[in-house]
């Protein structure tokens, strides 16, 4: 980075150690386009600002390829024409001038809370003893060099360091080169250095490093040199290649092809109604069918209609006591979903052109059943351009206009990050948006193979930027193999993002083909995690073994009360 400002801000920075009242929670991401990770940052950062979080936050992550110019840049040490390089370019609010983020880096972002501002040097400089210890751990001799920012060896820089401080909270933060093309590096001048070689770990020590390697070194010794004594760390899975070899549930799935409506006639061996090391049901979990009432008569409307309902296309255990009473979830864009989620019994295929009257359709259900609060969700469309997002605006829209008493709550897929579908589906202006999460990081490649830790929250944050005025909303499921320290956790993470709405329940296994129960969780664990998310400051925690995404949506609404 320029030397005279050291890839920082110094206007107001700071730092201390130890941090011996901080708790620092590390998060590996995965693979996160730049964009995305920015928005995550700022969601943290706003988080601690405010005081929705007090805890620090270390983001590890690799990107696909992506320029980004910092404030002291202005693109002209991007030595190639923009038009035809194929990678996306972004101008940041960070220091430095230019640098390369691709696969093979290790990126971190810390988000801490600084509090000397005359202390901007020192943080940067703890950043480059990290990374120093880091690769002495791999038997590399590196440094920092004065009047440079970032670690340098014998054959060239091999991280970089590029901050940004903000009301005493850090952004942005280090890269290093594990096994990178340096092919890139060779289209700019790497932090506006046009002199010096650039290098990798890998290079360094003859052999591939993977992420897995580096990650577990560098967190170890992140939280020594910033003096942390309490860290709470959660690793979502790394690649194939990148990591220790892992062996996933979902892939099993996909091979026996249980989410194919072609190959569902083999059904796995059951043991007293049991999957082979299922736990016996509880009786908390036992639901009765009741078949009186508005059921019947919503059933006839939604085949009528030529409407489809998650309530039915899940399993849903709740399906009688919301049909009951005359409420459903209706779910449009067709039956079948493009993505294959452990935990889902919609079916997974090659959709059908979407239905252009689906909307008036929805709409016209939604004003035969006299809802104060319509909850309306869809099957993922990865084959859209824009996902499904306007046909969720026209089905918002023409459910406001026949019914324009009526709140409407939109459960959306993520859309694959686009922010310009997201903001197709928020100038609707739906009253509550909800995308959830599903499950912890550890599991998320396992439930929900084509999503993305990082990007829900990331989305979610966005939507609550483009409506401030409306409620954000997410759900988890437990009992598929996290842990309670893991839950605990990942409800700090929503309240730091600003989430006003978590629902958790019970994963009931929907077909003998899905994933097995892991464990029936026991109503009073679901009252700790309502009790110690709403601890935390979010508005409202509706926690219980059949809760689900919709259950009881209108009355966690009004629970949260007028925004």
């Amino acid at each position: 980075m320029n030397p005279d400002h050291s890839g920082a801000e110094i206007s107001t920075s700071g730092s201390r150690s130890p941090r011996q009242n901080e708790m620092l929670r590390t998060r590996w991401l995965g693979r996160l386009p730049y964009t995305e990770a920015w928005d995550l940052q700022r969601a943290l950062h706003e988080g601690k600002v405010v005081g929705r979080s007090n805890d620090d936050y270390l983001l590890l992550m690799e990107h696909p390829p992506v320029f980004t110019i910092g404030r002291n840049g202005d693109g002209s040490n991007l030595l190639v024409d923009r038009a035809g390089l194929g990678v996306e370019v972004h101008h940041v609010d960070r220091g430095g001038d230019i640098t390369f983020h691709g696969p093979g880096q290790l990126v971190g972002y810390p988000i801490l809370s600084l509090e000397d501002p005359k202390q901007i040097v020192p943080y940067v400089r703890r950043l480059e003893q990290t990374l120093i210890e880091t690769l002495a751990e791999f038997g590399v001799d590196a440094w920092a060099e004065p009047g440079y920012t970032g670690v340098w060896t014998g054959k060239g820089k091999v991280a970089a360091i590029g901050v940004r401080v903000a009301r005493r909270v850090t952004m942005h933060g280090f890269a290093l080169n594990l096994h990178p093309d340096l092919a890139y590096f060779e289209m700019m001048n790497p932090c506006g250095i046009s002199d010096r070689p650039v290098t990798t770990l890998s290079e360094l020590v003859g052999r591939k490093v993977t992420l897995e390697e580096a990650t577990d070194v560098l967190i170890a010794r992140f939280e020594r040199v910033f003096g942390y004594q309490e860290s709470e760390t959660q690793l979502g899975a790394f690649a194939r290649g990148q990591g220790r070899r892992s062996e996933f549930e979902v892939d099993r799935l996909v091979e026996a092809g249980t989410f194919s409506q072609e190959n569902r006639t083999a059904e796995p061996i059951l043991i007293n109604g049991r999957l082979p090391g299922e736990p016996p049901r509880p009786d908390w979990m036992k639901v009765t069918a009741r078949l009186d009432g508005d059921y019947l008569q919503l059933k006839k409307m939604m085949r009528g209609l030529q409407l489809n309902t998650v309530c039915e296309e899940a399993n849903c255990p709740n399906i009688y006591e919301c049909w009951g009473m005359g409420t459903a979830t209706l779910m449009i864009l067709g039956d079948k979903c493009t993505r294959a989620c452990g935990f889902c019994n919609v079916t997974t295929g090659k959709p059908t052109e979407f239905d252009i009257f689906e909307p008036f359709r929805a709409a016209e259900a939604i004003h035969q059943m006299n809802l104060k609060h319509a909850v309306i969700t869809s099957v993922n469309r990865d084959d859209l351009d824009d996902g499904g997002a306007g046909i969720f605006a026209h089905t918002i829209r023409e459910s406001r206009r026949r019914s324009p008493a009526t709140e409407i709550e939109v459960l959306i897929p993520d859309f694959k990050g686009d922010r310009e579908a997201l903001q197709t589906v928020m100038d609707a202006v739906p009253e509550v948006l909800n995308h959830n999460t599903e499950t912890v990081l550890r599991l998320q490649r396992d439930i929900r193979t084509s999503a993305n830790y990082g990007r829900s929250l990331s989305l979610l944050w966005r939507a609550k930027q483009m409506n401030p005025d409306g409620l954000t909303k997410s759900g988890l499921i437990v009992g598929m193999g996290e842990t309670r320290d893991e839950v605990l956790g990942t409800l700090a993470d929503m309240r730091a993002v600003g989430i006003d709405i978590i629902t958790i329940g019970q994963y009931l296994r929907p077909t003998t083909r899905h994933r097995p129960i892991h464990r029936y969780v026991h109503p009073d664990e679901f009252a700790e995690y309502k009790s110690f998310g709403e601890g935390l400051g979010i508005p409202h925690v509706e926690s219980g073994p059949l809760v689900r995404s919709s259950y009881h949506a209108k009355e966690s609404r009004e629970a949260v009360g007028i925004c």
